[in-house]
This record gives structure tokens, C-alpha cells and sequence, in this order.
């Protein structure tokens, strides 16, 4: 049975990238180098910034997340992990470009949400404010009967600082997201969803004692899972989004 080669559309940002490299290694079953899977990265710190385009206030990223997908088509990848919760604003375009399919990290996330168990009727959402404007997890989460609580005004400024600071490299700051963590769950959420991927590097937030839910292992386990049955997940993977161009 061939595996499948996974492509990984990086660089926002760096440190999220590498993150999921290393959750692809460790969710991949191996007792020696060769039983891992092959995968190729394109880290394109390069790539504009998403909040700010999606706010109406920066360049427009797609042109660039469409050229780094076709280099890593063409490159060989089977199929595609882009670890950026907030550019999945444009997934959709983006399937329609290249012929291999792209993983939803963001309907993956809603799945592992919906199919935890015991229930979790009411899940904080930490994410970007463009993220919370165009409602991507909202709307993932809207065919099951969840309640998505949002952080305050004043808290997304708190998320906000979190994530630019960890992007200039300071991962102390993280200690200000248990508070906003701790206050969703004050308000009555049974979980968190990591919603951006610089909130994944914060390991403090596992000592919140409650279901995290983080896209990067959520989106590595399943990439391993359909690389390593590939012939029987390529074209489920593909129906799943409506084919992709030849």
C-alpha cells in the first residue's frame, strides 16, 4: 500500500509550522527512520498577514498561498495541511487551484468537538478577531447543537498580544491566555479550541484541566491517518470536497 506524500503550507508562522512537523512525527507509528511518512514544507514567512486583509487592512494573501500550494503539488505532495486556522478564510479558493485536495483543520476541530465524549454542549472559542468576524469555527460548529462563548472585547485584546507576542518570541506571555481561558470556562464552557496556531505552543494552557481541543494535533493525526491508507483515502478525501481539478 503506497503512502501519501504530505504537503504543508507554512510560515504562519514559523514556530506553528514547526509544531506540526514535530505532531506528524509524533503521531506517526515508527520503530525506525523509514517507517515515517515523507513530507514536504513550504515555510513562507513571506506570506501577508491574514487578520489584516481579512480586516480590510493589509495585502491580500491569497496570490501567495496559491503559488506556495502549487510548489508543493508540483514538488509531488499528495495532499495539503496549511497550519493557519485564520487562512482557512480561503480555503475554498484555494482547492479550486490545485489538484491535490487540502485538509479542513478548521471542520476537523468541529468533528473532534462534536464527537467528544462526554458531550460538550458549550466550547470556548480563542481565536483571532478576523477569525471571529467571518464565524469559521461558528459556522463548523453550527450542525451540531453547541454554544460557541467568545472572548470579551477586552480579552481579545489580551489574544490578540498573546499571539504577537509569541510570533516575535516571547511564549512567556502566554500566561495571560490561561486567565482568558479560565474565565470562558467561569462562564460556563466545557472546553477550549486552540483557534489559532500560535495558541497550540502555549503548553500552560493543558494545566486548565479541561478539553482542549487543538487544531495542529487534530489536523496531524488525521494527515497520518489518510497518508498511511491512502489508497483507501484518496478518493473519500477528494468527494469530501467536491473533487479538485485535474
Amino acid at each position: 500500500m503506497r503512502e501519501a506524500v504530505v504537503g504543508v503550507l507554512g510560515g504562519m508562522g514559523p514556530d506553528a509550522t514547526a509544531r506540526l512537523f514535530q505532531l506528524l512525527i509524533e503521531a506517526t507509528p515508527a520503530m525506525r527512520d523509514q517507517d515515517h511518512l515523507r513530507i514536504l514544507v513550504d515555510n513562507n514567512p513571506k506570506i501577508p498577514d491574514r487578520p489584516a486583509a481579512i480586516l480590510g487592512q493589509g495585502i491580500d494573501p491569497f496570490p501567495y498561498l496559491e503559488a506556495s500550494a502549487r510548489t508543493l503539488e508540483a514538488a509531488g505532495a499528495d495532499f495539503l495541511v496549511m497550519p493557519c486556522n485564520t487562512a482557512h478564510y480561503w480555503l475554498g479558493r484555494l482547492r479550486q487551484c490545485v489538484g491535490v485536495p487540502i485538509l479542513d483543520m478548521v471542520a476537523e476541530t468541529a468533528t473532534a468537538v462534536r464527537e467528544h465524549t462526554p458531550a460538550v454542549e458549550r466550547i470556548g472559542l480563542l481565536a483571532t478577531a478576523a477569525a471571529l468576524r467571518v464565524h469559521l469555527y461558528q459556522e463548523a460548529l453550527s450542525h451540531g447543537n453547541i454554544t460557541v462563548l467568545e472572548a470579551t472585547p477586552a480579552e481579545q485584546e489580551g489574544i490578540a498580544a498573546t499571539i504577537s507576542g509569541i510570533k516575535a518570541g516571547n511564549r512567556a506571555i502566554g500566561i495571560g491566555l490561561t486567565r482568558i481561558g479560565r474565565s470562558l470556562l467561569d462562564r460556563g464552557a466545557r472546553g477550549l479550541i486552540l483557534g489559532c496556531t500560535e495558541l497550540s505552543l502555549i503548553d500552560e494552557m493543558r494545566e486548565l484541566g479541561c478539553p482542549l481541543f487543538d487544531p495542529l494535533a487534530i489536523v496531524a493525526r488525521r494527515a497520518v491517518e489518510i497518508a498511511k491508507n491512502w489508497d483507501e483515502s484518496r478518493a473519500r478525501l477528494l468527494g469530501s470536497q467536491g473533487g479538485a481539478p485535474g
